[in-house]
């Protein structure tokens, strides 16, 4: 039994599906006489370009045609169609794409048609032919005989040769539309019978991903496991996709910054057997329609979604800030960098809800540029989580967001000294010999160590002092207070030299902590 994408294979221009500019194009030449004697078909695979390079050949040789609707029941429109035309050779360049090859077609083009009026050459995967093949066709193409017609067809237009390209005609086919995936699924899964509903079609023809050859194919495989009855779980559970749900419901908790409520849910979709790895790459595609939309306006004609979900996607899209959208896209990548190393995605992506979600717990300069960005716009920050010691709940109507000193102690050199360096160099060297000490509501106390005592005069200076209040409402979004301190006296360790320091060393501490430079005398 013929596979199903065969067997549905269009027969005809009329049945081609989601190529209107190339069919009316085609059509009004062969209509007006002036068919091209060197086509290139250039398009993503499974699209149409092999089986409306047959309709053009049954065209040309039909016994009725010339005719832009060849009749399918004279000996040329069958023979063509059931691929024993002797007029009508298809090549495959990735098996015969030698030299050789090329050479057995100019000995064989100056032969006459057996049948019909054309004798058709179409090689599929042009690309992949050697230049000195292509070289050996440049003048049969440029110059062939009244009745030879050439079509190739390639996936990957950019490697066939500019000078092949100029002595062809070149219709670039496009993906279809969801529609038009849908359309051409309900008219296969009607002829053979099948109880299938529409939403499980959408999810097939989604994960063709614009082939109607894996459309088919895909609906073929599910016919043959399920006996014709397929489900919205049977096409799941074969392609290991995700459900919209899924995806809708994951951005709806980001929206509320149910951290909890996040992890919950993806423990579940866990123990449900979810492929996280597929969860990962289906949420980046959910994210990027939503920013698609934010940007643009409205949803875009070509995405392959229904009715339905384009509702859904300007909602969510209204509710799902920008810089939301675009930090969780940032902390998904780190997910698919470990899935290319073989690794887990449940860690990082677990992580990522919990970043995007609670952006106060993450000190990182992408945090505090997202969160700055979320202040912008106008968004409160989430509450700090409760602590398990907590009895009774309390409402945190606090603007600025909570802060620990462990979380200032860990981003003290990795992320707050960089910000004051971005303000004055000098400054942050002065600081980098201090570290945060004790933290009391606003107040924040900064130690010097005791051998350092003229540099916490320094700091206290007003200027330095508003710079360093500067960089840490930069990092935390708190206006803190700031208190100087010098610690205790050390005991000097065996290992350590107790001798003054030598002039050289003095000059050269204060160089590099006031950015200054020796002035020849």
């Amino acid at each position: 039994m013929a596979a199903l994408y065969r067997k549905y294979r269009p027969q005809t221009f009329a049945e081609v599906v989601g190529q209107e500019a190339v069919v009316r194009t085609l059509t009004n030449a062969i209509t007006t006489g002036k068919v091209r004697q060197a086509y290139l078909f250039a398009g993503p695979r499974g699209t149409g370009k092999t089986s409306l390079a047959r309709i053009l050949a049954k065209s040309v040789n039909c016994a009725q045609g010339p005719t832009p609707t060849p009749d399918n029941t004279c000996h040329a429109c069958v023979s063509i169609s059931n691929g024993t035309s002797l007029d009508v050779v298809e090549m495959d360049a990735a098996s015969q794409r030698g030299i050789d090859d090329i050479r057995d077609i100019r000995e064989r083009v100056i032969l006459q048609p057996v049948e019909g009026r054309s004798k058709v050459y179409i090689l599929d995967e042009a690309h992949q032919l050697t230049d000195a093949a292509w070289n050996a066709l440049l003048k049969l193409i440029e110059e062939p005989p009244p009745h030879l017609l050439f079509v190739f067809c390639t996936t990957e237009l950019a490697k066939v040769l500019p000078t092949v390209r100029s002595r062809c005609q070149t219709f670039v086919f496009q993906r279809p539309r969801l529609p038009d995936l849908l359309k051409l699924l309900r008219r296969v899964a009607d002829g053979e019978g099948m109880d299938v509903p529409d939403a499980a079609l959408a999810l097939v023809a989604r994960a063709a991903r614009g082939s109607f050859r894996d459309a088919v194919s895909t609906l073929d495989q599910l016919a043959s496991a399920t006996g014709g009855a397929i489900t919205v779980q049977d096409v799941l559970q074969l392609l290991g996709s995700v459900e919209e749900e899924v995806l809708f419901r994951l951005c709806d908790l980001v929206v509320d910054g149910d951290t909890a409520g996040a992890l919950v849910f993806l423990e579940e979709l866990s123990e449900q057997g979810q492929d996280l790895g597929r969860l990962v790459t289906d949420l980046l595609e959910h994210l990027r329609q939503l920013l698609l939309v934010q940007h643009m306006g409205e949803v875009p004609d070509s995405l392959p979604v229904t009715e339905e979900t384009r509702g859904r996607l300007r909602e969510q899209a209204n509710q799902l800030g920008a810089p939301t959208v675009l930090r969780l896209i940032d902390l998904l990548h780190v997910a698919v960098d470990d899935m290319r190393q073989g690794a887990d995605p449940r860690l990082p992506l677990e992580l990522a809800l919990v970043k995007v979600t609670r952006p106060g717990a993450d000190l990182s300069r992408e945090s505090i540029a997202f969160r700055l960005e979320r202040l912008e716009q106008g968004h409160t920050p989430a509450p700090a989580p409760p602590s398990v010691s907590d009895t009774v709940p309390v409402s945190d109507t606090r603007e600025a967001p909570s802060v620990e000193l462990e979380q200032l102690q860990e981003a003290w050199r990795r992320t707050i000294l960089p910000a004051v360096e971005e303000r004055s160099i000098p400054t942050s060297v002065m600081l980098a010999e201090a570290h945060p000490a004790a933290l009391e509501g606003d107040r924040l106390t900064l130690e010097f160590p005791a051998a350092a005592s003229f540099l916490r005069t320094q700091a206290e200076d007003p200027k330095n002092a508003r710079l360093l209040q500067e960089a840490l409402y930069s990092v935390t979004g708190r206006r803190l207070q700031l208190d100087f301190a010098v610690g205790p006296e050390r005991e000097p360790t065996p290992d350590e030299d107790d001798r003054p320091a030598t002039e050289e060393e003095i000059v050269e501490l204060v160089k590099s902590t006031f950015d200054a430079r020796e002035l020849e005398p």
